[in-house]
C-alpha cells in the first residue's frame, strides 16, 4: 500500500465529500442546473473586490511580489477591526495571515496538538474537521449539537472530554445549522474547559471558527467565546463575506486574554509554524488588499430576502426548517427522511441541494443562498412538488 495510514484515513472519512464535489463540478457546463449545493457565486464578483486586486497589481518596490509572511499593514487591519468587533485589545502580533480558514485551522493544530491528541468537533458541523484532523495524526471526538434545535450542547462536551482532549472546536455562526450562540452559552463552556483542565492536569483550547462572524440576520448579536474563555484562538476567512472561497486570504487570531507568558510563545511561534505547514501565508496581492477588503460585504438585504423566500415557501408547506440567524445556508429535515433520496428526487428535475450525510445527518438537506433571486424562483416549485411526492 503506497498511502499512509494518515493519508488513507483522512481520504476516507472525506469521500463522500470529494465524491459530491465531483459531481456538482459536472453541472459547470449546464447553464440550466439550478445549484444549491456549495456556497459559491452565481453572479460576477462584488466590484470592490477586483478594484482593490487591481489596485496591488503594480509593484511598488523590487521585493513587491516576493516571499511573504504576515505582512504588518495586514496584521494592524486585522487587529483593529477585530478588536471593534469583539471589544477585546488584540495587537497586530496576534494575529498571523493564512490561505483562507483552511489554513488558520492548520495552524491551530501545529501549535497546541500532538500527535494522537484528541479534538472535540461538533455534529453537525462542516465536513473538513474530521479529514483535517486525521491528516495531522489527531483524533476527532463527536460531540453532538442538541438534536432539535441544534443549540450548543455543553454537556456533550463535558462528557466528550477525556485527558487526552487538547482542542475543542466551536463554529459561530454555525455550518450547516446557522445558528448563532450566545455569551452564556459561552461562560457555560468556559467553565466547563477550566474545570477539566484543571482536573486532566492539562489546557484545553477553544479554536473559534468564525468565518461567518459578519454574515448574520436580523440584528443577532455576535459573541466570541475569546471573551468568556482565555485560552481562545480564533480562525476567520474573508472568503465568505466576499463570496470568493477561491481568493484565499484568512487569519488565525491570539486571544489577547490569553496570559501574557503563553501569549508571548504562541507570537513567537505563528511565522516559523505558518512556514512549517507548507508556507500558509496568502499571497501578496491578497495581504496588500486587506485594508480595502476589511470592510468590504456581500449585500446582506439581498441575502436576507432570498432567506426569508426559501425559509417562508419551505416551511409554509410543511418542511422542518432551522431558520438560520447566520451564514448562507438553510438547513431543514427532508420530506420523507430520507435526504438521499430528496435530493437524488430533484436531480431529476435539474436542482442540485446537499444531502445531510456529508454532515453525518441522513435525514437533513443543506440549501445554499448564494443562488441567485432567478434560481429560488425556478427552483421552489420543484422542491415543493418533490417534498410532496414523498411525504411530509
Amino acid at each position: 500500500m503506497v498511502l499512509s495510514d494518515r493519508a488513507s484515513g483522512a481520504k476516507a472519512a472525506v469521500d463522500t465529500v470529494t465524491t459530491f464535489l465531483a459531481r456538482i463540478q459536472a453541472l459547470a457546463d449546464d447553464p440550466e442546473a439550478l445549484d444549491f449545493t456549495f456556497g459559491n457565486p452565481h453572479e460576477m464578483a462584488l466590484p470592490g473586490l477586483p478594484t482593490a486586486m487591481r489596485a496591488q497589481l503594480e509593484p511598488r518596490t523590487v521585493d513587491w511580489f516576493a516571499y511573504k509572511t504576515s505582512e504588518r499593514s495586514a496584521q494592524e487591519v486585522v487587529a483593529a477591526g477585530l478588536g471593534q468587533e469583539l471589544g477585546l485589545p488584540f495587537e497586530p502580533d496576534d494575529i498571523a495571515m493564512t490561505q483562507g480558514a483552511f489554513g488558520a485551522i492548520s495552524l491551530a493544530f501545529a501549535l497546541l496538538a500532538d500527535a494522537g491528541d484528541e479534538v472535540v468537533i461538533p455534529v453537525p458541523g462542516w465536513f473538513c474537521y474530521e479529514p483535517m484532523l486525521i491528516a495531522a495524526n489527531l483524533v476527532a471526538v463527536r460531540a453532538p449539537l442538541e438534536p432539535v434545535t441544534f443549540d450548543l450542547d455543553v454537556d456533550a462536551i463535558a462528557r466528550a472530554i477525556t485527558s487526552r482532549t487538547r482542542i475543542v472546536i466551536v463554529n459561530s455562526p454555525a455550518n450547516p445549522t446557522g445558528r448563532v450562540y450566545s455569551k452564556s452559552d459561552w461562560d457555560a463552556l468556559a467553565a466547563v474547559l477550566e474545570e477539566a483542565s484543571r482536573i486532566h492536569g492539562r489546557r484545553i483550547w477553544i479554536l473559534s471558527d468564525e468565518p461567518y462572524r459578519r454574515i448574520r440576520f436580523d440584528g443577532v448579536e455576535f459573541a466570541s467565546p475569546a471573551g468568556s474563555y482565555p485560552w481562545t484562538l480564533i480562525d476567520y476567512s474573508y472568503g465568505k463575506v466576499l463570496l470568493a472561497p477561491g481568493q484565499r486570504l484568512g487569519y488565525l487570531a491570539i486571544s489577547p486574554q490569553v496570559p501574557s507568558p503563553e501569549r508571548a510563545e504562541l507570537r513567537a511561534a505563528l511565522m516559523p509554524l505558518g512556514l512549517a505547514i507548507g508556507w500558509g501565508f496568502p499571497d501578496a496581492v491578497m495581504q496588500y488588499s486587506v485594508p480595502a477588503l476589511e470592510t468590504l460585504s456581500l449585500d446582506m438585504a439581498e441575502l436576507t430576502r432570498k432567506r426569508d423566500r426559501l425559509y417562508g415557501a419551505l416551511s409554509d408547506a410543511g418542511i422542518e426548517v432551522t431558520r438560520p440567524e447566520g451564514t448562507f445556508y438553510l438547513w431543514g429535515r427532508a420530506p420523507g427522511g430520507d435526504a438521499q433520496a430528496f435530493c437524488d428526487a430533484l436531480v431529476e428535475r435539474g436542482v442540485y441541494v446537499m444531502p445531510g450525510s456529508l454532515f453525518d445527518q441522513p435525514h437533513h438537506f443543506r440549501i445554499s443562498l448564494t443562488a441567485t433571486g432567478t434560481m429560488i424562483d425556478r427552483a421552489l416549485p420543484h422542491i415543493l412538488s418533490v417534498a410532496a411526492e414523498l411525504g411530509l
